[in-house]
């Protein structure tokens, strides 16, 4: 025999969200919620009952939970089981609302036949750590199994909320074959117990009275059945079947106050105190029989749904026989009055009295009322639903409701996730934007800045370089009119005029970038030597040189604007210094290239000249301008720092 092993659905669903959601696209979560809101629309609501009436079963209370309680129920004939439903006692909490009460924390079920006094296990159930909390059903499904008893077993109990003291307490245990709940009204035995009260009994534990009022989601409302007042004894109401059917059980639904707490009356209002019911092939009931013989003492027996199982008989036609009526007492008016809101005739297929014609001698309450609603298969809220279909929509509903948080929490984290990634792209975007903005204002200001030094270049290569040869030109001319009498003189002079000219026609055309003229500023030291003997022919000189061979590892720029800066300074001697006599005193070593150009000539008269403070600048150099004797002379002063070997 294959052996149901449950566990409290809390636990199940608690473990199923937190390992199995993390990998499912969200897509699928999104179509999951959608789903279950789908479903829940067309599932029963778990609405409950409210008034006087039995709640269930109740076992000795104690201090712990470690103690066995049991419930037998003999079903009285062989049985093939497939479904057991218990049914929780209800609790109103003041925090949780409305939550099952001691409902048992662990317990089996055990079923045999007769002669079988020990039984074998259908149904192990252990809450575990999350104790149950829903109102709602909970369903066992078993392999179908002959049996003939079934008998629960609580080896761990909870408490109960009115006082913590550990019990089982249960408002119904059903047993189904199919559509029928086998265990309806039949007898129980249970553990001693001291307990008993109205509302506390074993048999109330298989009267079939749930504590739900049964609220379908869907189909048409439907007003209850109600007589006038004083309607006398003996009130019937008939129902032709239009064919013979095995009928074999009665279903009464009482009229329905579900609209408001608490009741205009008690719970069995408009039920008869006494009922028959007689069913018969004949329309005049000539040939009747007794079905059902039904008596209420009180409204602990009477509930929403009310079942009563009797031999199955065919028949076509059925009346109810009110003998002793329900007795209404207001303040204007009393008298005999029933009502009800659906009268169910039941085969092993279902209610076969839906739809079927309505006859009574009944003067109804008003017009909007019609005997018709007792077969027309609606109550006050819509459907009525066969009992087992109405209890598993209600335990669907619990899993649904159970499940839809957890993955709506998992929505939640995702989508707070995706707004914390798109802020995160939005600060990337505005930084972006920031970046490329500051870019584009950057290369813009770069490339003015770079047009102003290529305009700077232009100028102080135009004003250094062709300016100075020009003017050696000038002086050479002067000369070939000194030599004009000695030829080779004369020849000689002509040709540095022209190899002068040569170089400052190279220097004119790349003057926006002396760097592309070949051949120029290679040897830096030759140069400088080459122009020191043009400028300086006629004045005493000097060319002092340490480090030679780390000033051809300076880069080309270096070297060229060094070459024009002191070009410049030459040129700035020869026509304002008045000076016949000038030294030059160059030293590289590995962090430093200083050069020193001396006169003796008449001194600064104003302050530096703009094109050595320009070209210093480009080199990016220390210039500073002195006299080496108080009131004579000029020394120009440059120092570079040595980029070549890691120096700024």
């Amino acid at each position: 025999m294959l052996i149901a092993v449950l566990l409290c659905f809390n636990s199940l669903f608690a473990t199923a969200g937190e390992t199995t959601l993390a990998g499912i696209p969200l897509s699928e979560l999104e179509a999951r919620v959608d789903a279950i809101d789908g479903k829940l629309q067309g599932l029963a609501h778990s609405s409950l009952n409210t008034g006087v009436g039995a709640i269930g079963y109740r076992s000795d209370n104690y201090k712990d939970s470690d103690h066995l309680e049991w419930i037998r129920i003999d079903l009285e004939q062989t049985c093939l089981v497939d479904q057991i439903i218990l049914v929780p006692t209800v609790w109103r909490d003041l925090k949780q609302g409305f939550v099952a009460d001691a409902f048992p924390s662990a317990f089996r079920i055990l079923a045999g036949s007769e002669g079988d006094t020990e039984g074998h296990v259908i149904v192990e159930y252990d809450s575990g750590l999350s104790p149950l909390v829903s109102i709602a059903p909970v369903i066992f499904p078993i392999d179908p199994i002959e049996v003939s008893w079934v008998r629960l077993e609580a080896t761990r109990l909870s408490t109960r909320a009115r006082d913590g003291r550990y019990i089982l307490q249960l408002a119904e245990m059903m047993v189904y074959e199919g559509p029928q709940n086998q265990a309806l009204r039949k007898p129980v035995t249970n553990s001693p117990n001291r307990f008993f009260s109205n509302a506390w009994n074993p048999m109330w534990l298989v009267d079939g009275i749930l504590p739900y009022v049964m609220n379908a989601a869907q189909g048409q409302k439907s007003l209850p059945m109600i007589s006038r007042v004083g309607i006398g004894d003996n009130a019937q109401i008939s129902i032709d079947l239009e064919g013979d059917y095995p009928l074999s059980r009665l279903r009464l639904h009482a009229v329905g106050q579900g609209d408001t707490m608490p009741q205009a009356y008690p719970g069995d209002f408009g039920i008869p105190r006494q009922f028959i019911l007689e069913g018969a092939h004949q329309s005049d009931f000539s040939d009747a029989t007794v079905l059902l013989d039904v008596s209420f003492t009180d409204v602990f027996q009477t509930g929403p749904i009310m079942e009563w199982a009797f031999s199955e008989t065919y028949c076509r036609y059925v009346r109810l026989i009110a003998l002793e009526p329900y007795m209404f007492k207001s303040v204007n008016t009393s008298g005999t009055r029933i009502g009800f809101a659906e009268i169910e005739l039941l085969t092993d297929s279902g209610n076969v009295a839906v739809g079927k014609p309505v006859t009574t001698d009944i003067r109804l309450s008003s017009e909007r009322e019609n005997a018709v609603a007792l077969t027309d298969g609606n109550n006050l809220y819509g459907n009525i639903l066969p009992v087992r279909t109405w209890l598993e929509q209600l335990a669907y509903r619990r899993d649904l409701e159970a499940e839809r948080p957890i993955i709506v929490a998992e929505l939640a984290l995702r989508y707070m996730k995706q707004k914390m990634y798109l802020r995160w792209l939005a600060w990337i975007a505005v930084l972006l934007a920031g970046g490329i903005a500051f870019s584009v204002f950057y290369s813009r200001m770069a490339r003015q800045r770079q047009e102003v030094r290529i305009r700077e270049r232009i100028s102080a290569n135009l004003h250094d370089e062709l300016g100075a040869n020009l003017h050696a030109i000038g002086l050479l001319g002067d000369l070939a009119k000194d030599a004009v009498d000695s030829r080779e003189d004369l020849i000689d002079t002509v040709d540095r005029i022209r190899a002068l000219t040569m170089r400052t026609g190279k220097a004119a055309s790349n003057c926006a970038n002396l760097l592309e003229a070949d051949g120029f500023c290679e040897d830096l030291v030759t140069e400088m030597r080459q122009d020191v003997a043009h400028l300086l022919g006629d004045l005493q000189h000097s060319f002092e040189v340490e480090g030679e061979q780390l000033l051809m590892q300076i880069r080309r720029r270096t070297r060229l604007d060094l070459y024009l800066f002191y070009k410049e300074a030459l040129t700035n001697i020869i026509r304002h210094s008045g000076a016949t006599r000038v030294s030059t005193r160059l030293i590289a070593d590995a962090n430093f290239i200083r050069l020193t150009v001396t006169d003796n000539g008449d001194g600064l008269n104003e302050s530096v000249p703009k094109a050595l403070a320009r070209r210093a600048r480009m080199l990016r150099a220390d210039f500073n301008v002195d006299q080496p004797e108080v009131g004579s002379g000029t020394r120009i002063n440059l120092r570079i720092k040595n980029r070549k070997f890691g120096f700024l």
